[in-house]
């Protein structure tokens, strides 16, 4: 089907990029002037903001408790924005949907930026909550000491990947789940590695010859591209990680990569899920979560989660 009409109306009426190298600040900026008002946002049981004190150091992180009951499975979140775009306010709206779609109480994790932040600093925060959730989760969390999913989108389903792989390697079994939206999977960005990436090149928001320039902070801070914790798909052995569900946009240059994820991953003998959103574009979780047919991923994140 062809792109949603929706998205191609904001997308023709955005304007020129702005010429000269990309400015981080004005980038987070005005990425921030359109958040939601806090009034105006999904209501949830409760939303807290609190630290977790964690061998990486201090991450802040923001609770999401879907209901009053007292326990529940949790799912820590890590937003996506290229790795240095994106926070706890920015994603709070997808943060509240998982919350509220999935009955899991929702740990979102507002870790270290590139390029202030140079890697694996916010690969390690991401890392560190997970098990800092595991360890103080029945204490703090309410945990039910079930179900412990990562989700991410983006380059957070990035990272959400790349954390199930280290705590399997480090020995620690208790990842349940991962859920990764639209993942960016492989910085390596070569045009002929993926055919969406010459398909959807032009046209659908993120373009491919944004993806170097966009993830520029990152790898000049010192991630290898060749880093099977900087690229999970060039990970030689997939098995023995956690059942996955891999949802990708029809419009995305990304599109291939996380879609071979989930198929190394079964020829592993790992469970996953591939579901790919029709007339979709990078971004749309949360860009355009209002779209009857792009909501119904959270249902679908529900399903998978029981499911497994």
């Amino acid at each position: 089907m062809p792109l949603h009409p929706e998205i191609a109306a904001f997308i023709a009426a955005l304007p020129a990029p702005p010429g000269g190298p990309l400015d981080p600040a004005a980038l987070r900026a005005a990425e921030e002037a359109h958040v939601t008002p806090e009034g105006e946002r999904r209501p949830l049981h409760a939303v807290a903001d609190t630290t977790a004190r964690t061998a990486s150091g201090d991450v802040p992180v923001r609770i999401y408790t879907p209901t009053a009951a007292d326990r529940h499975g949790l799912l820590v979140y890590f937003h996506g924005g290229a790795f240095f775009l994106g926070s706890l306010e920015t994603h709070d709206h997808v943060a509240r949907s998982l919350a509220a779609e999935t009955g899991l109480k929702v740990v979102s994790v507002g870790y270290r930026r590139a390029p202030e932040a140079p890697f694996p600093a916010g690969l390690d925060d991401c890392h560190a909550v997970v098990r800092w959730a595991a360890a103080e989760g029945g204490r703090l969390l309410g945990w039910d000491g079930a179900t412990l999913a990562v989700a991410g989108d983006s380059s957070g389903g990035n990272f959400a990947a790349a954390v199930a792989a280290g705590a399997y390697d480090e020995g620690f079994g208790g990842i349940t789940h991962q859920i990764l939206y639209y993942p960016s999977l492989d910085l390596d960005f070569d045009t002929d590695r993926y055919p969406s990436l010459r398909e959807n090149a032009v046209g659908y928001g993120l373009e491919t010859a944004g993806l170097a320039p966009f993830n520029a902070f990152y790898l000049d801070s010192g991630a290898d591209p060749a880093d099977p914790l900087v690229s999970p798909v060039k990970r030689a052995d997939l098995a023995g990680l956690p059942p996955a569900l891999v949802v990708t946009a029809e419009f995305d240059p990304l599109r291939d990569e996380g879609e071979l994820y989930a198929r190394r991953l079964r020829e592993a003998g790992v469970p996953a899920v591939v579901r790919r959103v029709a007339g979709a574009n990078h971004g749309f979780v949360q860009n355009f979560p209002h779209i009857p047919e792009f909501r119904e991923v959270f249902a679908a994140t529900r399903d998978f989660l029981a499911g497994h």
